[in-house]
């Protein structure tokens, strides 16, 4: 009986799976014999690196034991003992002590006169164990193995130098021209017979075959360690690219080129594209390099190439023709793998350059019924980006029959590919409503149908012309669902959007159905879905049906049917009170209400006064909406990509590249985006006295360009008396080392308003890595609002240092730095809210504090560009969806917010627009406060 193989039927799982630890140390005395019984000793061995890799644990005196015995093992000369010898060395070198004692053995088997395979096992077994202060002492041996003209040895030793590069850069950096003469060393078959990893397992002394070797993999191995060695010097990277790419214009294997290996082609181009990407002016050289390899004798190569010009930024149609064409044709392969990468690839671009990928439709849809079902799924969600409205029936034929094959997963990508091209060719809505309709009827687990109702969701907010539609197939599919949360979703929506439809009615039964047969959560969901139907159609007979209907769940058997009924009957007698509370449209951001609980619970003292809901701004539930929506988006945009991070590096060690943002404020949604910063200006012990923070800047303001040797940007921080204005600075020279870096603020009138109390340094500003500095301001007046604009110059502590080791010079000197102005506006003391009743609170708030301007902005060029700027100035929100002009020349904007202070502010805007005139604006701004109107009314002035 083979026993390598599981054997089923019989239950044996292999020799070694029922090995106990104690008993193979305890077996580990055959190391001690005299003579050694290779055949015995490689036997335990294996068991020991069996029970190694299971992650079996052994203590530290037991490897270290296990360690010195196994060392015994080199006097022996069978080669396929010594390998494994080598082997066992390299995994206990982890947690054994003292295993620095084996050092010598190892160097000796590194001498030249020592077999092949002794040479390159030692090697990699003695970079293990040595660490960077040992390095100096062999790098004599791995200079020399790394030019040697057997393939096994060079790769060893390139191999473990990389492995070795993170502790000992200064030593390797020293053999950067040993490394690239293995690059261009001879292939192997010219130079004599390279020796091959394997070995037989005979039992005989020192019997080595050697076999021609014609990979040139230590190449590849070369190429990656000398990346590593420069890859601060991006000159010397780009000549490196230069030098090796000649090989890429003629073919594989040519002899224009020294780089005979695909796999370090494929380096090469990892390294051409990023130096495409970080450096624009080599962006044309870098091209036409990725270009040219495309025509390589390798499919690899061409892979690659293709590859990185796909990912290259703002690519354009023409550039990426070559590359789309040699897809194209990997999509015809017979190879499993040509096609799948191909298709994978087209299917990544397809979401950014759909029409750049159109002409491969044909060969995607040939693709349809490949065996493959990952080929055949990416092919589906491809061809559904690239799609015209010409061929959507043909593909949702071939989609339907190609369901039924492939899993949920699967599935759920192919939906929501198919709600993206609904929403692309609203004329097709049938179509595919139907198809949405037929799958929701389908088995499936809880993500398929979540994804499919999401989907028919989107079609019911964005394509009018199918809502009713849409909703009766809704209705069909919670009369026989299994998953509560998809009923009470779909009730909630019936209750919104079957009111607004020509025949409500129609739903109520479906509703009322639910209430009869389901359990209590989706009963409670189903009595609010009737209730909606009871405020908000105007029918009086369907009114009372309702009431009915509500009357009866009051004997349910569940307290929160009972409840929802009890409190809908009485809403439905008091029309304010249902409009309130039924009919509203705001909500709580509840990310923002969670943080502010959690300060209040955990701020001393603040629980003796209830929590004051009035601070938590409101929202519409078409904005929560949307930022679910958005998340949504990304995440489906994840899952589509199924895509691996490409790495550019041949081995498993990395090392981080700085690509620092030059700006510190997250930027989620902008009210979240306001807790950020209460919460992080709260962590400074200086700002503990100022109280609550008011409102920031909605964005930061950049001070400097981005080509500069600083990026500064500035957010401003309104607080009741005090004014912040937080310096987000980022050094961008590697060679300098900033310190106490502050920024000197000064008025541009000095009328006394502000006093500038307190400076913050941000203390070392390294490169690429962005720190802050700040300066605070008070009001004098706490009636006055001053505005004005500062000039900044930026003030440092500079010192020299090293661009690749980072480390500085002990001497430095100061400098300073102009950046751009700052203005205070009077937008920045208000803060953005939102009403769900515009006209109400309009009318609640008087004429009393009132104030009206006309206003002609000639300079400006339409509706929309007014509207964007009147927000920004003012700082307040666009409320009623009037912040996007439907018309050209005529439109009302209306505003909402807070000032400083807690006064509640509205402002009405109506515009018009004409070429020869411009924009004229009548501005009215109400608040509970005159002067506080006439201030903000200024600001436009």
């Amino acid at each position: 009986m083979n026993l390598s193989k599981k054997d089923e039927d019989s239950g044996n799982l292999g020799i070694f799976y029922h090995l106990d630890k104690s008993t193979v140390l305890q077996e580990a005395r055959v190391f001690n014999e005299s003579p050694i019984v290779p055949r015995k000793c490689r036997l335990l061995l294996t068991k020991i690196m069996y029970l190694l890799y299971l992650g079996e644990p052994m203590a530290t005196a037991e490897a270290t034991e296990l360690f010195f015995s196994v060392t015994k093992l080199f006097q022996s000369k069978d080669i396929a003992l010594r390998q494994m010898v080598y082997l066992v060395i390299k995994e206990l070198s982890n947690i054994a002590e003292d295993v620095i004692m084996v050092t010598s053995s190892l160097m000796k088997d590194m001498q030249p006169k020592s077999e092949v395979i002794y040479r390159a096992n030692a090697i990699r077994a003695l970079c293990k164990i040595i660490d960077a202060s040992m390095l100096p002492s062999v790098e004599r041996f791995l200079k020399a193995a790394i030019v040697d003209k057997t393939p096994s040895i060079s790769s060893a030793a390139l191999v473990s130098s990389y492995h070795l590069f993170p502790p000992g850069k200064d030593v390797i950096r020293r053999w950067a021209n040993e490394v690239h003469e293995a690059i261009n060393s001879k292939p192997s078959s010219l130079v004599g017979n390279a020796s091959s990893y394997l070995t037989s397992f005979s039992s005989g002394a020192s019997s080595y075959s050697s076999l021609p070797s014609s990979s040139n993999i230590s190449q590849y191995h070369a190429l990656g360690l000398l990346y590593l060695i420069r890859q601060h010097d991006r000159m010397a990277v780009t000549k490196v690219i230069q030098q090796l790419a000649g090989g890429g214009r003629t073919g594989f294997g040519s002899s224009s080129g020294s780089l005979r290996n695909p796999f370090a082609y494929c380096l090469l181009i990892r390294y051409a594209a990023k130096i495409l990407d970080e450096d624009p002016n080599s962006r044309q050289q870098m091209y036409e390099l990725l270009e040219a390899w495309l025509r390589h004798k390798s499919d690899l190569v061409n892979f690659e190439a293709a590859k990185a010009i796909c990912h290259i930024k703002d690519v354009s149609i023409r550039e990426l023709s070559p590359a789309i064409n040699v897809l194209q044709f990997f999509l015809s392969s017979q190879k499993h793998t040509l096609r799948f990468a191909a298709i994978r690839t087209l299917n990544k671009l397809a979401m950014t350059h759909p029409t750049a990928v159109q002409p491969c439709n044909l060969d995607m849809e040939n693709l349809i019924t490949d065996q493959n079902r990952s080929v055949a799924t990416f092919a589906i969600t491809t061809l559904l980006k690239t799609g015209n409205e010409a061929s959507v029936d043909r593909l949702m034929k071939q989609i339907t029959g190609f369901m039924s094959e492939i899993s949920d997963e699967f599935k759920v990508i192919v939906v929501d590919a198919i709600r993206s091209l609904c929403l692309k060719f609203p004329s097709k809505q049938a179509v595919m409503l139907n198809f949405l309709s037929g799958v929701l009827r389908d088995e499936g687990g809880y993500e398929f149908k979540r994804a499919v109702v999401e989907a028919i969701f989107d079609l019911v907010k964005y394509i009018p012309e199918c809502k009713e539609a849409a909703l009766a197939h809704l209705c069909e599919f919670i009369e026989d669902c299994e998953f509560t949360k998809l009923s009470v979703r779909v009730l909630h929506l019936l209750g919104v959007e079957g009111p607004k439809t020509s025949t409500p009615t129609k739903y109520i039964r479906y509703i009322y159905n639910r209430v009869i047969l389901e359990n209590s959560i989706v009963r409670a969901a189903a009595v609010s879905a009737l209730a909606k139907f009871g405020v908000s159609v105007e029918d009086i007979e369907v009114k009372k049906s309702i009431k009915v209907l509500l009357t009866r769940c009051l004997d349910d058997n569940d307290d929160e049917v009972r409840d929802r009924s009890t409190l809908f009957l009485k809403l439905m007698e008091d029309d304010e009170s249902a409009e309130k509370y039924v009919k509203d449209d705001s909500t709580y951001p509840l990310d923002v209400l969670e943080k502010q609980l959690v300060q209040y619970i955990n701020t001393p003292g603040a629980v003796e006064k209830p929590f004051d809901l009035e601070t938590v701004p409101k929202i519409t539930k078409a904005q929560a909406e949307a930022e679910k929506s958005r998340a949504r988006s990304t995440d489906v945009t994840t899952i589509q990509s199924i895509g691996i991070t490409t790495t550019i590096s041949p081995g498993v060690v990395s090392t981080p590249v700085i690509n620092a943002s030059r700006d510190l404020t997250p930027t989620p949604s902008g009210l979240d985006q306001q807790q950020i910063y209460a919460q992080r200006l709260s962590t400074i012990p200086e700002f503990a006295l100022y109280g609550e923070l008011f409102t920031s800047s909605t964005k930061p303001i950049e001070l400097t360009e981005s080509e500069t040797e600083y990026a500064v940007s500035c957010i401003k921080h309104i607080f009741k008396e005090h004014i912040i204005f937080q310096f987000d600075i980022t050094n961008t020279l590697n060679d300098q080392l900033l310190e106490n870096a502050s920024v000197v603020m000064q008025p541009e009138s000095d009328d006394g308003l502000l006093e500038e109390i307190l400076v913050i340094a941000a203390p070392k500003l390294s490169y690429g890595q962005p720190s802050a500095a700040y300066v605070v301001f008070k009001r004098s007046d706490p009636q006055e609002y001053p505005l004005g604009s500062f000039s900044n110059t930026l003030k440092y502590f500079v010192k020299d240092c090293d661009p690749v080791t980072g480390e500085a010079d002990d001497q430095g000197y100061e400098d300073e730095y102009q950046v751009e102005d700052i203005d205070l506006l009077a937008g920045d003391y208000v803060l953005p809210t939102y009403v769900s009743n515009f006209s109400s609170a309009w009318d609640n708030l008087g004429e009393e504090g009132q104030v009206v301007e006309t206003f002609a902005l000639t300079a400006i060029n339409g509706l929309k560009e007014a509207c964007d700027k009147l927000i920004g100035l003012l700082g307040m929100s666009a409320v009623e969806n009037s912040g996007a002009p439907q018309s050209t020349s005529v439109h009302t904007l209306l505003l909402s917010g807070m000032f400083l202070g807690g006064v509640k502010l509205l402002a009405k805007s109506r515009m018009t627009y004409a070429p020869s005139n411009g924009v004229t604006m009548e501005l009215s701004i109400r608040s509970q406060n005159l002067e506080i109107s006439r201030f903000v009314v200024g600001a436009i002035a």
